[in-house]
């Protein structure tokens, strides 16, 4: 062999060596991001060692899916207190408070977040608010922190729940993932009455809607278009979601984000508008939720609660008033 075609040679042998080094710094990198994933994600409890459906009669305890329906009484806060005190858990907790809704509500909702929200437990409060208003005041407990996301003042007026979707949907990407286990969003007009615990924690997470529980099924008021992307017909569904509270893990909140913005997009080529609201119902008709809260996480606080609801552990200021 010449010494021309030697050094090609060696020089396709060192590019070889290189890849195959590359290859293994990322085979090891995926590898570690892994098992850091894998630690992130607390291990799950049997749902019998902490649930019993049978504890509540009275109401539906347990889906055709068989997700749980979380009632009063049908969780052991013991059993999720030992399990979940060695999970090394951060909870994230995501408010949008702008406009009027923010003067009026949002100090409130802080104030009674850091009291009853996953007491014991690491919390960040995310803000998602004008640029024009300052840091929440509230004293925040140990093992507790804000993060404010400024949105422009321009333009959330336009559709509150997609500025909302978007803006969390990038923080998510950028650094939420890392940051929290669990993940839900509520928004500035609802109030914790009582502790609200790691009994709500799941991959995906439904809140039933306080008014549309009691009623009957033919009536909810799903998206019915057939054109449109988040169109339930009549004779399907589950149940009725209510777009207030809405919880899981970063990425399924993610996916969630994901195919309602896409949703959004649709409708608007066909001129369409359907609400958030729509596409979240068309969205867990699909995607099946494997917890869900019943009407004593949202209960509005214009009616008087029924004998079902024995313990509100969120009151919603009446959608009427604010």
């Amino acid at each position: 062999m010449d010494k021309k075609n030697l050094t090609v040679s060696m020089n396709l042998r060192e590019m070889l060596n290189f890849r195959r080094k590359v290859l293994l710094v990322v085979l090891l990198a995926l590898s570690f991001m892994l098992l850091k994933r894998y630690f992130r994600n607390p291990a799950e409890l049997r749902l019998s060692d902490w649930f019993n459906p049978r504890k509540r009669t009275d109401v539906i305890t347990m889906t055709d899916w068989l997700a749980p329906v979380i009632w009063e009484g049908t969780f052991s806060r013991e059993a999720l207190r030992k399990h979940y005190h060695t999970q090394n858990l951060t909870v994230g907790l995501a408010v949008l408070a702008v406009g009027r809704i923010a003067d009026k509500y949002l100090e409130m909702f802080l104030q009674s977040a850091n009291r009853h929200f996953m007491a014991g437990y690491r919390v960040i409060i995310y803000v998602m608010t004008e640029s024009h208003r300052m840091a929440p005041g509230t004293n925040v407990k140990a093992a507790r922190s804000f993060q404010v996301f400024t949105i422009p003042d321009d333009i959330w007026w336009h559709d509150p729940d997609i500025v909302r979707m978007k803006t969390l949907g990038k923080h998510i990407v950028e650094h939420i993932q890392h940051e929290v286990d669990f993940l839900f969003s509520m928004t500035a007009s609802q109030i914790f009455q009582n502790d609200f615990g790691v009994e709500a924690l799941g991959l995906r997470v439904a809140q039933l809607h306080a008014w549309w529980y009691f009623k009957d099924a033919k009536d909810f008021p799903y998206e019915r278009r057939p054109t449109s992307t988040a169109c339930i017909p009549f004779g399907q569904g589950d149940f009725y979601y209510d777009g207030a509270l809405v919880g899981g893990t970063p990425l399924e909140f993610l996916d969630l984000i994901d195919v309602y913005l896409n949703g959004v997009a649709n409708d608007f080529q066909k001129g369409l508008n359907s609400s958030y609201e729509s596409h979240l119902n068309k969205y867990f008709l699909l995607n099946k939720p494997t917890k869900l809260l019943s009407p004593e996480y949202n209960w509005d606080s214009s009616f008087f609660p029924p004998p079902q609801v024995q313990y509100i552990k969120v009151a919603q200021h009446s959608r009427r008033r604010v």
